[in-house]
């Protein structure tokens, strides 16, 4: 049971870590970075954004683990 789960939280980490560029902006930053000359900017905001999208699933999935661990823990003993 505990190697399914290590496995799946490996494999999900490994997705959210290694996932392809994400080309979605919002309206405003479209239309204000559009063009040939702001490439590097534009690929700075979309790094930006998959950043803070990322962060709270990170930390709820921390906790959910440590949740876990605690409660199978208690179970034990």
């Amino acid at each position: 049971m505990f190697k399914k789960i290590k496995f799946q939280f490996i494999a999900l980490s490994f997705l959210i870590l290694s996932s392809a560029a994400v080309q979605a902006q919002c309206a405003m930053c479209r239309a204000a970075l559009g063009g040939e000359s702001n490439v590097a900017q534009a690929q700075a905001v979309n790094d930006g954004i998959v950043y803070l999208m990322a962060i709270p699933y990170v930390l709820v999935g921390g906790i959910g683990y440590a949740v876990y661990r605690l409660y199978k823990k208690k179970k034990t003993t």
